[in-house]
């Protein structure tokens, strides 16, 4: 017998954390607020967003043990916690015109607030759809993708009619009630004898089996590239298009816009085509479109063209995200699958510092961005050397066993 939510409200819940937490990456809407407000430097202000990644990879990495211990509810209500405790702080911060606490309180505790809450739902919601593994973790990371869609023209609105401060005050509010109520309601299924009695059903490796073998490292690398290279293109995406192909800054800025519909939309449009292809074979087909859309947009002047091969990256980009759980759980498992997710976020933390610095040394040396493109283009051609041994090698789809249906 097997007691459980309902599936689709589960689902819902998984994309109310993930979209409250993924206002992070609207960040770059208050940049220049801040900047004029406070006095900050562009360079400063920038640091801010990615010192949360970096602790968004870092306390996934180390907390995810966590989140299996205690289980979704408690893990969901300590989001809330750290991710209130750092928007309510970033007010204080710009109250007192203090770069530190605001790197201390929107980087280091929002940061973990965002860590822990990402991994959060996607084990539990694994669970509840056994043989839609991609379609159900990619729900869930969609909502993260879309989020900067909703916040930023909301801190926008909110900025320019209440200010900086107030805008932080009522979306600390919002995001708190959000997150707590999805929190409440994540529940993951029990499988209970004809007695009542809860059975604990442990299949795969743990978090430090899985550490232990070359696929676990084969899947950290290739995440980690993925990642670099797709953050340092939206790092300059904006300039690129009005310096290499001679966009102005309105149509510059429609271009960030659409990236935002593909960077959410790729999520769930790959994880669900991942569900029929096979996670192995949707990597390598990543990154053949990264090779080859990084080495002509090295090489093109044209808009149009430039627009495409952006926009295709980007997809691929979100999807490498959204396909990775289902991936990791093909390979190792559910047994400790927050864990081993959160341990591979910790590319995402390093890659959110080296994609920018990768492209500003390119840019120092070269003043312009062929070089770094094409350095890219190089790197993705690594990646599908991986993820071809990975499919060749590393263990084929595991079936999650069906102890009963779950509808």
């Amino acid at each position: 017998m097997v007691c459980m939510r309902n599936r689709w409200l589960i689902a819902l819940a998984a994309v109310g954390i993930h979209v409250s937490i993924g206002s992070v990456y609207a960040w770059s809407v208050l940049t220049r607020p801040i900047m004029e407000t406070m006095g900050f430097s562009l360079s400063e202000t920038t640091w801010t967003f990615s010192i949360a990644i970096l602790f968004l990879g870092l306390s996934a990495g180390f907390l995810g043990s966590f989140v299996e211990k205690y289980g979704p509810k408690k893990s969901g209500l300590f989001s809330m916690l750290f991710f209130g405790a750092g928007m309510f702080g970033t007010a204080f911060a710009l109250s007192q015109h203090s770069l530190a606490l605001l790197y201390l309180f929107y980087g280091v505790i929002g940061g973990i607030g965002l860590g822990v809450g990402y991994i959060t739902p996607v084990s539990t919601l694994v669970k509840y759809f056994p043989d839609n593994r991609g379609f159900a973790t990619g729900l869930a990371i969609m909502g993260f993708g879309f989020a900067a869609l909703i916040a930023g023209p909301l801190m926008q609105f909110l900025t320019e009619a209440v200010g900086l401060v107030t805008n932080f005050l009522i979306l600390g509010t919002v995001y708190m009630l959000l997150i707590g109520a999805s929190a409440l309601y994540l529940k993951p299924p029990e499988i209970k004898d004809a007695g009542g009695n809860v059975l604990h059903v442990q299949k795969g490796k743990t978090a430090n089996e899985a550490m232990r073998t070359w696929q676990f490292g084969a899947l950290w690398w290739i995440f980690f590239i993925n990642i670099t290279c797709g953050i340092g293109l939206l790092a300059v995406a904006s300039p690129m298009a009005q310096q290499v192909v001679g966009m102005d800054a309105s149509q510059a800025a429609s271009l960030v816009g659409i990236i935002g519909i593909l960077n959410g939309g790729g999520r769930i449009m790959w994880s669900t085509l991942s569900d029929f292809m096979g996670r192995g074979f949707t990597y390598m087909l990543f990154f053949i479109i990264e090779i080859a859309a990084f080495y002509i947009l090295a090489q093109t002047t044209d808009a149009g063209l430039f627009q495409i091969l952006v926009l295709l990256i980007i997809s691929c980009y979100g999807g490498g995200f959204s396909c990775m759980p289902a991936y990791l759980s093909d390979i190792f498992g559910t047994r400790e699958l927050s864990a081993i997710h959160g341990r591979i976020l910790t590319a995402w933390g390093l890659a959110g510092v080296a994609g920018p610095m990768l492209v500003s040394w390119f840019w120092e040396r070269t003043q312009g961005y062929s070089a770094v493109l094409n350095f890219f283009a190089a790197c993705f051609l690594l990646n599908f050397i991986i993820a071809s041994v990975l499919k060749l090698y590393g263990r084929g789809r595991e079936k999650m066993p069906k102890t009963a249906e779950i509808k």
